[in-house]
């Protein structure tokens, strides 16, 4: 008699004064990030009972973080400093699927929505067609969330009417189509749009013309670079066979004012790329605010103090490396062999791959890791050996040392060894040439990966010649008798390893269709095999 009575108290509690209706059980719908993909999430809330002195008037399961539980305590007094209270009532959330975990407090929305609906201060009829995620702060306020961009895609995929997320996130997720997005500040907006008392506006964005407006919007040409033009024949063949490439020099030669151009002359991300790119961008929560689509090459150049862990992805919740935020772009690493041994084996398996697997007791994740990686180092630790003007003052010994920092089975999977040499006077002060244009030599990229596209229009996922499997090798690389006895000869006098033979004639490959040839010729062959600098007998002294 007494809770019955106690029902009819809360009944009349008031948000401005106004009776509602206690409901039982209502349904709101959220999202749960993992790797790349958005898995909907649904809230349910349970409505009854009064709560007992000294008790906590919620329970909230389904697999939830400290962060998620924490969020009804952010709640409660965005609530309350919205001029909203919630009577004395018992409250149980459940996050269902409840056998998946629940990160971080964009969970904050949709379970005060549901709050709301259950104590029938917003339409229940309404809620439960929209997706909602944001973070509250304490006086109601959105914050940012990340991965609003998979949300949005699930959200279309599953015919939900609308996404409602901070207005930060908006014009991220806005550039699916056939969503309605509404972008919000403050939680009495979305209470307001529920019970029809605001009629926000769908945030609207242009996804085509926000592609082909900023596509190879890049900072940097290769017109900059003077001189170094057997370098740049590097880097191009690099991008037109999608080749991991080394660069050897001393400071100061410009391995990174090259490496930083490589991007230019990658063939353009189209919008696929650019949309999967973007995905993943959004789940690490590192795309610009002013940003909703990533339109060019990624280039990433973390510290070599980076950890394996940072490099590769994963943690105890886990998030996508430099390598997947590399994907469809470049991965420069600075000074090689600076990097700790155990951060560079775990490159090997994902260069193999083009993809990280996480594996966790509850969960299992993908992510893509589609790049090229560029490396660059010195040739010893005082930078000078084989310099042609400075002595290399290193140690006997030292050399060979400093590069058996890096593994052998790591550089057999970079395809080119370039060395890199300074740049003279007169090539820096002439005026009398101008360097070629990255829009030039982007041309020439273009035509040579049309001819990998047709060469491999059966094969799934592989596009250029670097993604052969040694299989294929055998079959597309055909080479005459001259070519085979000059491969002969450079793996006897090299002692090149099996894989370094596939490298070879993938390089090969690609110079002959940059010449628009139909069979390797010796002049491509011999191209590619001096692009093996690090095998040279010798070559550390």
């Amino acid at each position: 008699m007494e809770s019955t009575a106690f029902l009819r108290l809360c009944t009349c509690t008031v948000f401005k004064k106004q009776k509602f209706n206690v409901s039982m059980y209502v349904k709101t719908f959220g999202s749960a990030v993992h790797g790349v993909d958005a898995t909907t999430i649904t809230v349910e809330v349970h409505i009854g009972g009064a709560v007992a002195a000294g008790k906590a008037g919620y329970n909230l399961v389904g697999l939830p973080d400290n962060a998620v539980r924490e969020g009804f305590h952010r709640i409660e007094a965005a609530l309350k400093n919205s001029n909203m209270r919630l009577p004395r009532l018992k409250i149980v959330i459940n996050l269902a699927p409840a056998d998946l975990p629940k990160q971080g407090a964009s969970y904050d929305l949709p379970i005060a929505m549901g709050v709301l609906a259950g104590f029938g201060k917003v339409n229940a009829e309404e809620v439960d067609q929209y997706i909602f995620m944001g973070e509250l702060s304490l006086d109601g306020e959105l914050r940012p969330i990340k991965g609003s961009l998979p949300i949005a895609i699930q959200a279309r995929k599953e015919n939900f009417k609308g996404l409602i997320v901070p207005l930060e996130n908006a014009k991220e997720a806005a550039i699916v189509s056939d969503l309605k997005v509404y972008g919000i500040q403050h939680l009495k907006e979305a209470v307001d749009f529920m019970n029809g008392e605001n009629n926000l506006e769908p945030i609207q964005v242009d996804t085509r013309g926000i592609f082909s407006n900023t596509i190879n919007d890049y900072q940097v040409d290769f017109s900059d670079v003077k001189g170094q033009e057997n370098i740049k024949r590097a880097l191009e063949l690099a991008a037109a066979g999608g080749h991991n490439v080394i660069l050897i020099g001393p400071p100061g030669a410009g391995k990174t004012m090259l490496a930083r151009r490589l991007p230019t002359i990658l063939p353009p991300l189209n919008l696929h790329e650019a949309l999967e790119t973007t995905k993943i961008h959004s789940v690490a929560g590192v795309l610009p605010k002013e940003s909703s689509l990533v339109a060019t090459r990624p280039f990433r150049s973390p510290h070599h103090t980076i950890s394996d862990v940072a490099l590769v992805g994963g943690g105890s919740h886990p998030q996508p490396g430099e390598i997947s935020l590399a994907h469809h772009g470049v991965l420069f690493l600075d000074e090689l062999p600076e990097f700790k041994r155990t951060v560079l084996e775990v490159l090997r398996q994902p260069m193999e791959e083009r993809k990280v697997t996480i594996s966790r007791a509850r969960l299992t994740v993908d992510y893509p890791a589609t790049f090229m990686l560029v490396a660059s180092m010195n040739p010893c630790p005082c930078g000078y050996y084989n310099h042609p003007e400075k002595d290399c003052v290193c140690a006997p010994g030292i050399v060979g040392r400093y590069l058996s920092k890096i593994s052998g089975p790591l550089l057999d999977r970079i395809d080119l060894h370039v060395e890199v040499t300074p740049v003279s006077y007169d090539e820096l002060s002439s005026t009398k040439r101008a360097s070629e244009t990255s829009e030039d030599i982007t041309k020439r990229v273009v035509r040579a990966r049309e001819i990998q596209v047709k060469r491999f229009s059966a094969k799934k996922e592989i596009y250029c010649n670097a993604q052969m499997p040694s299989n294929m090798v055998r079959n597309v690389c055909l080479l005459d008798q001259d070519c085979r006895n000059l491969l002969k000869t450079a793996m006897e006098k090299l002692q090149l390893s099996a894989r370094a033979y596939d490298r070879i004639l993938k390089v090969a490959r690609t110079a002959a269709d940059l010449d628009g040839s139909k069979n390797i010729e010796k002049n491509h062959l011999a191209e590619a095999i001096q692009y093996r600098s690090l095998d040279r007998e010798g070559w550390a002294g």
